[in-house]
């Protein structure tokens, strides 16, 4: 069994027992959308052999889901529902690997960019592709989209 799963189930638990009600919904959200993630990959609902890249990778989707609800949600004028949707967040990002900073993103970008050679604005799909493959589940596609964009116009 991985350990990030049996972390949620030790949260799960302790949720339970202090009758947090968010997180046990939140963590009971994410043990049903690693079953899910599991039943797409063939293979019945046992998320215990789903590995920690497809753990993650299934964290970051429903991270991503609450951001985009919780943006939906301001536009939409219902701060109490974008206030639930961050707190959501804050429980899915404590199964998240840390997120690397702005420096060391640009840093790796520059790698990419080295190991592929002479780059224009129109090799930014192929730089894309590789900084992305290369810093997967570490750092948010928006910001390594901004950082690539940055490289290459210098």
């Amino acid at each position: 069994m991985s350990t990030l799963h049996n972390q949620v189930n030790e949260d799960l638990k302790n949720a339970m027992r202090n009758k947090q009600e968010l997180e046990l919904s939140t963590l009971r959200m994410l043990i049903a959308a690693l079953k899910n993630k599991k039943i797409a990959l063939g293979g019945g609902t046992n998320v215990d052999e789903l590995t920690d890249e497809q753990f993650i990778e299934t964290v970051a989707t429903e991270i991503k889901k609450r951001k985009d609800s919780k943006e939906a949600y301001e536009q939409g004028g219902r701060q109490d529902l974008a206030d639930k949707e961050i707190a959501e967040i804050k429980i899915l990002e404590k199964y998240m690997p840390a997120q690397l900073s702005d420096e060391e993103i640009e840093a790796a970008v520059k790698d990419v960019v080295s190991s592929i050679g002479e780059v224009t604005q129109a090799d930014f799909g192929k730089v894309m592709g590789q900084a992305i493959g290369k810093l997967k589940g570490r750092a948010d596609g928006g910001k390594v989209t901004e950082i690539v964009k940055k490289v290459l116009a210098k």
